[in-house]
């Protein structure tokens, strides 16, 4: 099926969610390290959607063209019961795309054998997707992560979804000079499954093949609407990625990595704010997660082989 084939869109990336074992730590991390401030869910939704559902579960930090979604496990009750395990250190849990045509898109993903959830993880059997505000999501052993699938829509706290938004300017006040996200890495040792979805299906382009070096790990690069995902492999010979989970069969959502405009500056502002640096290249850093919100945070000042994000109108 080609681009022009398909019923539906893929416009953007949706919010890359990190579970996080306290709010207030996260929003410190965010405020002090990235000079971005954090807004919680509360102010979009002040009261229960339903009886037995809590508010103030999540805040959200928007850095460059990525919203994070930072979710408190212990906070967050459904029916009154909490609906994901606590967790000792911050992970990055999943992501998914703002999609035109997502009924179009559920039929399609249903025709080429991936299972798809509800939001409460129950298997969705029917021939068409009945819409609302929740989206629907692909199951873990199909897709290798619950990638989540949106309809556009308006949402306060998302500044992207704005007709007419284009990227921030790096302003003088940002500390660490982020132009944009570069890539987003998730670890597999089944790189085929997840080109199934995002090439086969949604649209997707490998731009490139090869080596992220700071990271040890290799494997091909999707740009997808606007992102780019490495689907990358550890050194089997080597070291594991920093902060890999150990996470096989299923993959691991490992990563995100950002074009700076100063790659020493980065350097200098990391090491003011006690984040440690794992690895270093001549265009790279890696930070290590201990100190750096349980993430392996990437700054580099190096552009991707084959992408054209940038080239193109948003």
């Amino acid at each position: 099926m080609t681009g022009s084939d398909r019923p539906f869109h893929v416009r953007m990336l949706y919010q890359p969610m990190i579970h996080v074992p306290s709010l207030d730590e996260a929003e410190d991390f965010y405020s002090r390290v990235f000079g971005r401030p954090s807004t919680n869910f509360s102010v979009v939704m002040p009261d229960p959607p339903a009886p037995g559902h809590s508010v103030g579960y999540s805040t959200f930090t928007a850095i460059s063209d990525v919203l994070i979604d930072n979710l408190e496990p212990k906070r967050y009750l459904t029916g009154g019961v909490q609906r994901y395990p606590d967790v000792d250190a911050p992970q990055l849990k999943t992501t998914g795309w703002y999609v035109e045509g997502v009924k179009e898109l559920y039929k399609e993903l249903r025709a080429q054998g991936f299972r798809l959830v509800d939001v409460r993880d129950e298997v969705l059997e029917a021939d068409e997707w009945a819409g609302g505000p929740s989206p629907f999501q692909s199951l873990k052993d199909d897709a290798g992560l619950p990638y989540r699938f949106f309809e556009m829509f308006p949402f306060p706290l998302d500044p992207r979804v704005t007709e007419g938004w284009t990227i921030p300017a790096v302003t003088d006040d940002d500390p660490l000079g982020i132009v944009h996200a570069s890539h987003h890495t998730v670890l597999t040792s089944r790189p085929e499954r997840a080109l199934k979805l995002t090439v086969d299906v949604l649209g997707g382009k490998v731009i490139h093949t090869g080596r992220d070096e700071p990271r040890g790990v290799y494997g091909p690069y999707v740009q997808l609407a606007d992102a780019v995902f490495h689907f990358a492999t550890p050194d089997p010979c080597g070291e594991r990625a920093e902060g890999a989970s150990g996470n096989e069969p299923l993959d691991t959502y490992h990563a995100i990595t950002w074009t700076v405009a100063d790659l020493e500056q980065v350097a200098k502002h990391l090491d003011a704010e006690g984040v440690r640096i794992a690895h270093r290249s001549d265009t790279a850093v890696v930070t290590d997660p201990a100190t750096s919100l349980g993430i392996p945070w990437g700054f580099t000042t190096a552009s991707l082989p084959g992408d054209t994000r940038f080239q193109e109108t948003r």
